[in-house]
């Protein structure tokens, strides 16, 4: 029953760290005279926000199902195979932001008053390290989680092929929100009006499918390994529990 508390603090916290992004945004959109109904679209088709969003949900639903039915009965199929396809995306946004991004300059916090930018900084720390960080420690130790089978890979990678579809679409139909082109991606090495076109993007698309293979893969070799071992110990008390 505990970490059912547990899931449902991570929940919040993700909630906390998309709702202070979203002031942030607010915030900056006005100072800069932007349109607000732009950049709060723009900021909800982000993955970062959509990928926390799900993450919110599946923890929910996941605590919800633990407190509901108490007892050593594993996770059914349909709450692992979410956790599952939302602890990829989680854990693939804490490496590529904290091995690649952080640090770096953002010209548009430079403006930023004390308050938003210790709003953006929690942001910043909550959706790409404390959500991160939760998820592997519930890979490694939540009771309950259920193995997976090898074609949850599939399932794995549909979400991110379907957020990549939708902003490669919704990228051409809708203009930045500081006036300077009329396309918007939120991310510029999905932008193929850059360098290399539509096959340096299509580059950076099949890279981060990889890595959401392998990412899942370790996923499902993590939670094979965890129900064999549960079955294992199962097996090994009921034997002991025999009279002699």
């Amino acid at each position: 029953m505990h970490w059912a508390w547990f899931r449902i603090a991570a929940a919040t916290a993700g909630f906390s760290g998309v709702v202070a992004g979203f002031i942030v945004n607010v915030d900056r959109a006005a100072r800069q005279g932007q349109g607000l109904g732009d950049v709060l679209a723009n900021y909800f088709s982000l993955f970062t926000i959509v990928s926390t969003l799900l993450s919110i949900g599946t923890l929910l639903a996941a605590a919800s199902w633990t407190m509901r039915r108490p007892g050593s009965a594993r996770e059914p199929l349909g709450i692992a195979l979410a956790m599952g396809a939302v602890t990829g995306p989680v854990l693939l946004l804490g490496v590529v932001y904290n091995a690649l991004l952080r640090d770096l300059p953002s010209p548009v916090a430079l403006g930023d008053t004390a308050g938003i930018a210790i709003l953006d900084q929690y942001a910043v720390e909550v959706l790409h390290v404390v959500l991160p960080l939760y998820f592997i420690l519930d890979l490694l130790f939540a009771p309950r989680r259920r193995g997976l089978p090898w074609w949850s890979l599939a399932v794995f990678v549909g979400y991110p092929l379907a957020w990549t579809g939708y902003t490669m679409i919704r990228g051409e139909r809708v203009a930045n929100p500081d006036g300077t082109t009329p396309w918007w991606y939120p991310y510029p090495f999905l932008d193929p009006h850059g360098a290399g076109g539509y096959s340096a993007a299509f580059a950076y698309i099949g890279a981060i499918m990889a890595a959401f293979l392998a990412i899942g893969t370790i996923i499902i070799v993590i939670g094979r390994y965890r129900d064999r071992r549960a079955t294992r110990q199962g097996s090994r008390a009921a034997r002991g529990a025999l009279p002699a």
